[in-house]
């Protein structure tokens, strides 16, 4: 097994994937506990459909670089969707169901109409399931990754104070001052980068369980938001880590290799505090 690991970390297709999986994985898990605690969890499912349906378009248009394409129409969608769920016609939840179910279709309608090549099959599963291999990352794929990994954790850093404010009490953060409208806004354009950028590492369908399972594991164990937030991302890019290297020892795919040991994380966590 360890010779097996040493071999393939020979490559550089390997770090690439480690790097990139655990970026991603933190990134994820920051925003995620925000979520959860707003009760807006699925923002993540929808929004990953709709990156679905923008990266549809994108290979049928032939587009090298096909993020020029996702990421704005990701954000958009993420603040129509803000928007829309405050709309007391349109609840959140229905916002999100039709968001997330009409993008999905259309994205792979287009797919099926104007094929991009032979293999409209493996072109589907590859994007709502995650690259089967951690070959396909390159080398623009882990700079991306690491500017705007690190423009999100920035962003977290710097107003975390008003995030707290916003996540827990939205109505008393808007009397001292807070504009919650607009963090609430960042917090949503922040998801969707988040979003853009694991589609190639879980796929579209799972990228929700690298924001929801992390934060609900930290919360059986920890009470603070703070201790939540650091544990939920520690675990976070420990199980991608772990994940992504389970995968090449059992060469099994990555993304769902990565979920599985989240929902092992989870089910450990809640061994934990249930015995505390």
């Amino acid at each position: 097994m360890f010779d097996k690991l040493y071999t393939y970390f020979q490559f550089d297709f390997v770090w690439y994937a480690l790097i990139v999986g655990v970026l991603i994985a933190l990134c994820a898990s920051l925003l995620g506990v925000t979520l959860v605690l707003k009760r807006f969890s699925f923002i993540g499912d929808g929004l990953s459909h709709v990156a679905f349906g923008a990266m549809a378009i994108a290979s049928v248009a032939n587009f090298t670089n096909k993020t020029v394409i996702v990421l704005p129409v990701t954000v958009i969608a993420a603040i129509l969707l803000l928007r829309t769920g405050q709309n007391t016609k349109i609840k959140g939840d229905a916002a999100i169901a039709m968001i997330s179910v009409g993008a999905l279709a259309f994205g792979y309608l287009i797919m099926n109409v104007f094929p991009s090549n032979s293999n409209v099959s493996g072109d589907v599963c590859s994007t709502l399931f995650g690259s089967v291999a951690i070959i396909t990352l390159g080398k623009s794929d882990v700079w991306l990754s690491i500017g705007l990994s690190a423009f999100v954790i920035a962003v977290f850093v710097i107003f975390y104070n008003k995030i707290f404010a916003v996540t827990f009490d939205e109505n008393f953060a808007r009397a001292t001052g807070t504009n919650a409208k607009l963090y609430n806004l960042m917090i949503a354009a922040v998801i969707a980068i988040i979003i853009v950028l694991a589609m190639n590492l879980v796929g579209s369908l799972l990228i929700s369980a690298l924001v929801i399972f992390p934060a609900m594991s930290a919360m059986r164990v920890f009470k603070s938001f703070r201790s939540v937030t650091v544990f939920s991302a520690l675990l976070s890019a420990v199980c991608a880590f772990l994940g992504i290297i389970i995968s090449i020892l059992a060469n099994t795919p990555v993304g769902s290799t990565i979920v599985a040991v989240d929902v092992a994380a989870f089910a450990l966590c809640s061994l934990i505090g249930y015995k505390n």
